[in-house]
Parts: structure tokens; sequence; C-alpha cells
């Protein structure tokens, strides 16, 4: 797990204060980290292009440039609009004493790299025409690999993208990761986000408290039975609720047994006092169960996990009242984010949101948070995020997304481990019922989302068939062999 901060500045000036080292030293460190990943990727027969914007990160492309020389048959320094900043004057008057190259447009060869050096992560307004037309010639120069340093220029500090963005294959995150590089709109534009070092190890430059942390594989932990003096009961029951789609809840239940839980129920409706249609619906559900599935007219009392809202459509509001006072861990799901009676239940430990970003969206206007679409939420993901964690710090809320967030108690975790192939209806069910298999099994709501979640991802990035291709059996398939 690693941190993330909205800015660095405060770490690097700390750098400067408990530390003693100077402006020009982190700079050296950031210019050496470029470097190492550009002799990972280029031969030494390639020409390199660095372009330069006017401030810092302009001057960190400066003196990667003097760092690259004499290591590739051509390194280039253009310098399309001057320089401002103190420390880009000072990185280029060493850059002309060592004779490096300067170019003054973008024909003078075909580059096999280019480097954006132009804004980095203090970009706070809109670029004008000039800065978007030469974003755009950068992005047109095919075949080059294309590194960021620090932040693909486009993409502000609070992840907002230009009608521009250097798209990058590797961005290089100076010091720390920024909040902005995990924004989902950004997310076609980072590429491979490494993390680059500037002459002190991570822990001490990364001293300063955060609410925000990346998730990594390692923080997997999965199901685990170690002891052998067990039975069924001994792994938890998990309880999901049929709807009017019962595909979905189905779905979910397949997906709990598969993670783990020892006794899986469908709740379908009690046929003794629906209606003819409603009791043929529930006979039919329960005939087409999985055999290791069981179909159940009320909620079991050993349960110890209850999922509903996947496929629930209209639902009885006295049963849905029933079901969501029962003091048991909870996961909500799809069609429950439009009913504002769940609500009243958000204090509430033991309790798992979710939403994806239209229903989200939906909670915010419920909650009186909000009042947006889909589209200003996504633009806004982590300010949304966190004014929903801030209200309700108890529940856990898993916001679905490119890149995953989870908040607990104004904490956000961020899992950027998904990816397109899990793009299909039923992929959020399975989460679901992933999530409720753990709770079941005794996890907290926070550990639940976070194991489920990265194993979720996991099985998804593990599929090897064609990326279009993925289905919810096939990821059901996929976490059992993690």
């Amino acid at each position: 797990m690693q941190k993330v901060y909205k800015e660095v500045g405060t770490l690097d000036k700390k750098a400067y204060e408990d530390f003693c080292l100077s402006e020009d030293l982190l700079m050296e460190n950031a210019g050496l980290a470029l470097k190492s990943k550009i002799l990972k990727i280029a031969k030494k027969k390639h020409n390199i292009l660095i372009v330069c914007g006017k401030g810092n990160n302009g001057a960190d492309g400066l003196a990667l440039a003097r760092l690259l020389q004499g290591c590739f048959a051509r390194v280039d320094i253009y310098i399309p609009f001057g320089l401002s900043s103190k420390m880009a004057f000072l990185q280029e008057k060493r850059a002309k004493l060592l004779a490096c190259n300067f170019v003054s447009d973008l024909k003078t060869c075909k580059y096999n790299v280019v480097v954006d050096c132009i804004f980095g992560s203090g970009l706070n307004k809109p670029l004008d025409e000039k800065y978007l037309e030469l974003i755009k010639k950068l992005n047109l120069m095919i075949g080059a690999k294309k590194i960021a340093c620090d932040v693909p220029s486009g993409i502000d500090e609070k992840g907002h993208l230009n009608k521009e963005v250097f798209k990058t294959d590797f961005t290089v995150s100076m010091g720390a990761y920024k909040m902005s590089q995990f924004c989902d709109n950004a997310k076609d534009f980072v590429g491979k986000l490494e993390l680059g070092f500037l002459g002190l190890c991570a822990d001490k430059y990364m001293s300063e408290e955060t609410k925000i942390f990346l998730l990594e594989k390692k923080d997997l932990s999965l199901p685990c039975r170690k002891t052998k003096n067990t039975n069924k009961g001994s792994f938890g029951h998990s309880c999901f609720v049929l709807g009017e789609k019962k595909g979905a809840c189905i779905l979910s239940a397949n997906a709990s047994f598969a993670f783990g839980s020892g006794l899986v129920s469908v709740l379908a409706l009690d046929l003794d006092k629906e209606n003819a249609k409603n009791a043929k619906n529930a006979d039919n559900a329960q005939s087409t169960l999985p055999l290791e599935l069981m179909s159940v007219e009320k909620v079991p009392k050993n349960t110890t996990a209850l999922a509903l809202g996947m496929g629930l459509g209209e639902y009885p509001k006295d049963r849905l009242e029933k079901l969501l006072k029962l003091e048991i861990k909870k996961v909500f799901d799809a069609d429950l984010f439009y009913k504002k009676e769940i609500i009243d239940f958000f204090d509430d430990d033991n309790l798992v949101l979710t939403p994806h970003p239209k229903e989200f969206a939906s909670l915010l206007k419920l909650t009186n948070l909000a009042d947006i679409g889909a589209e200003e939420l996504q633009d806004n993901r982590f300010f949304y995020l966190e004014k929903f964690s801030k209200k309700y710090p108890k529940l856990c809320i898993l916001l679905k997304g490119a890149n995953t967030l989870i908040a607990k108690n104004n904490i956000i975790y961020i899992n950027t481990l998904g990816s397109a192939v899990l793009s299909k209806g039923g992929s959020g069910d399975v989460l679901a019922g992933m999530i409720a298999s753990l709770l079941a099994q005794g996890q907290d709501n926070l550990s639940a989302c976070i194991n489920a979640s990265l194993a979720h991802t996991l099985a998804g990035k593990n599929f090897k068939k064609n990326s279009y291709a993925l289905s919810p059996e096939d990821l059901i398939k996929g976490i059992k062999v993690l």
C-alpha cells in the first residue's frame, strides 16, 4: 500500500528544511529517475526528444538532457515558450556549457522517445491554444515511446483534462504519487505509473500524513482455511435477496460460494402470500438455482451477511424494511441506491455500498450532498467520495470505475488493477457476492471491500482470452484459482 498526496509542495519543503536537501539535489535525482527509465526502454542508436516547459518541470527535463548526453545517438532539447524559473535558467546554463543540443522546432529528425517535461503536477488553469497545439503535435509522433515527468501535460492538479492531453506510455511520478494521476478520466493518458526517488528513501520523503492510499497486489489477503476441525457452518452463511431480475442475484450468490462462504442461500418471496405470478416466478427461480445454493423463504437465523439490491427491481416495501432492519452485515447494491429508505441505515460499521457512478450520483442527491449527473461526478470522484465518507464515516463505500475507489471514515483506497475486460454485465454482481462472502466469513467491511476488489480485478487481469469475451462465469472461475 502506497501513500498518495493531493500536492507534494509540503513534502519538498520538508526535505529542504528537515533533511538539508536542496532544490537542486532533488532536481538532479528527478533527472536520474527519468534517465533510468529511458535506459530501460531505448537503444543506444535511438533519438531522444525532451520538451521543456517554463518552470521547474522544464528544469527537470534540462537536467535529464545533461545526464543523457553521450548515451544515445541524439538527445535534443526543445523549449518552445522560453523559461521563467530560477532553476530552469540554471539547468539551461549547465546544459549549454556542456554543449547539449537545443532545437528550435520539431522537424529535426524522427524520435524514438519523447519526454514531456512541460507542466508536471502544478497545472492549475486551462491551457491556451499554443500549448494545446504543442501537445497535439507530440501525440502525433507515432511510433515514439512517450514518457511524462510527474503528470502528463494537460492534466491539472485535480485530475481534470484539457482539450489535449499528452498520452504517455510511462509516467514517472517524482517522490510520491499524486491524486490527479488516479482520476478515471486520466487513466488512458498516464500509461504505466512508476515512482521516481528524489535522493531520500520513500518513508522519509512521504513522512507526512495522507488520507489517500494506493492498493497493491501484495495487499490482497485471500480466505484461508487453516483450521482442520471445521464444518460448513464455520465459514459463514451469506444470503441473497432474489428480485425481478433473478440472474444478477444468482451470479452474486455463486460468486459468494466460490469465494469461500460455507453456506449460501437465495431468498425468494413467500410463496404462500404472493399472487400467482410472483409464486410462479419464485418457483422457477428455485428450480433453476445451482444445486449448492439453498432457496429459502425467510432469512435463515444463522445468516452472517445479507446482500440485496442486485436485480431487485420493484420489491414489496414492507418486506424491504424488514430486511433493512436485520442486525447482520449487509451489502447494498444496484437498485437500492434509488430508494430513500436505505439512508436511515447508513450509520452502520457492518454496511458496504457498491455503486457505479450513476448510482452514486443518485445517492448524493438522496443524501442532499449534491445534485449532479454521472459526468460531473466522474470529473470530481475524489471530492464527492470524500464528502460522502465524511457524512457517513462508519459504512464502507466502493465506487466502481476505471479505478475503483474504496472509502471509510474519510480515508480513500485506490485499486488501479482493473481493466476494460471487466466492463460487462454481471461483473459488479460478482463483486458484490465476493464482498458478502468475506463479510459472512468474519471480515470487517473495509477489509472485505479491499480484498474482494483486489481479487476481482486480478481475476480479470488473469483472463487470457479476448478482452471482449469475459463472462461473469469466467470471473467466478478466475477467483477460484488466484
